[in-house]
């Protein structure tokens, strides 16, 4: 985390009174673990409030929003994804004026906010299938963006030890290999076993051996 902080990400923190109410951070698109093609844009990787309908998240967005424009970018990115906690859920986004821009498989969003209207929208590549089907082997794939990916990682091996499945492990180094490589728009974590996505966030050591089960 240390290095993605000398890189420009951001980590702010919101608290009421001495208590922490939300935090939200974001970096440069150059530098962002989501798999995403947004030149000149921010990034929003998490955003979390301990209670809705204050206005928390909000005025969360908004600090990243006056950052962008502070630093000359032409807006705000984000990717939500509905069937994970790992990234935001997009209903806060759209009420503070951010648009759908693309898609990916397996429900993922791309959501922007433009400073200036313009037909150039940020977008995902279009070859998914192409990535997943190209690893045969059980694969984890990973960037050292988020504190959760040594235990997510963890149990996925844990898991492939119990059914004796051998398995790799692909560090992200660069942001190239991620925009390469990800099978995902979310490229901090994936798993994917016989040429099928197993997941894309962090599961349980039983979750990880039904799903490989499931497969083998």
């Amino acid at each position: 985390m240390n290095e993605r902080f000398e890189e420009g990400l951001k980590y702010i923190q919101l608290f009421e009174g001495n208590k922490q109410a939300g935090f939200i951070e974001f970096t440069d698109a150059a530098f962002s673990s989501r798999v995403v093609y947004a030149d000149n844009y921010l990034v929003i990787h998490c955003l979390w409030v301990s209670e809705t309908g204050k206005g928390y998240g909000t005025q969360l967005i908004n600090r990243c929003l006056q950052d962008a424009r502070n630093n000359a970018k032409q807006g705000v990115i984000v990717v939500t994804n509905p069937d994970t906690s790992w990234t935001p859920g997009k209903d806060i986004f759209l009420k503070n004026g951010f648009q759908l821009a693309d898609t990916a498989p397996f429900q993922f969003e791309l959501l922007v906010y433009q400073f200036e209207q313009s037909s150039s929208l940020p977008f995902f590549p279009a070859d998914w299938d192409e990535r997943i089907s190209k690893f045969d082997d059980l694969t984890i794939m990973r960037s050292f963006q988020c504190p959760y990916v040594d235990i997510a990682a963890e149990n996925i091996i844990t898991a492939a030890n119990k059914l004796g499945i051998p398995f790799k492990i692909i560090d992200f180094k660069h942001r190239e290999e991620l925009m390469e490589l990800s099978p995902t728009p979310y490229g901090v974590f994936s798993v994917i076993y016989k040429k099928k996505l197993i997941s894309f966030h962090r599961l349980t050591v039983h979750s990880a051996v039904k799903r490989l089960k499931g497969i083998m």
